[in-house]
């Protein structure tokens, strides 16, 4: 049921967004640029607005979306549940899940970081 209920949610999204995009291009390009500068993807230079802007509200858009949002159906977490084990990339470009590195009743401790 949540996963016909996120379909419907998301198709209607896509197709609002593609018509409004079709009606209204210029003031859809500055709202999509704003998303863009939440994400920073309009800092890059070299991966300009035509790059990344017409694909939203498309087919592939639509598709990526569903898959995302129907994946973090299965990622909730609830206190005192186990926890979701969540696919993770190494840096070698393996796939494993989180729940690999768990060492008999150790904890397993997630540090997230950043360094630019």
């Amino acid at each position: 049921l949540q996963k016909i209920l996120i379909l419907l949610h998301v198709t209607l999204s896509v197709v609002v967004g593609k018509t409004l995009m079709i009606l209204f291009p210029n003031a859809m390009k500055r709202y999509i640029l704003k998303l863009g500068e939440k994400s920073r993807m309009n800092k890059n230079p070299k991966f300009s607005y035509e790059n990344w802007g017409p694909t939203f509200f498309s087919f592939r858009y639509l598709l990526f979306v569903l898959k995302v949002k129907w994946k973090r159906l299965e990622d909730e977490a609830f206190e005192g549940h186990p926890a979701p084990n969540t696919p993770a990339v190494t840096l070698s470009g393996e796939v494993c899940h989180l729940l690999d590195f768990m060492k008999d009743n150790r904890p397993l401790i997630l540090n997230f970081g950043s360094c630019t």
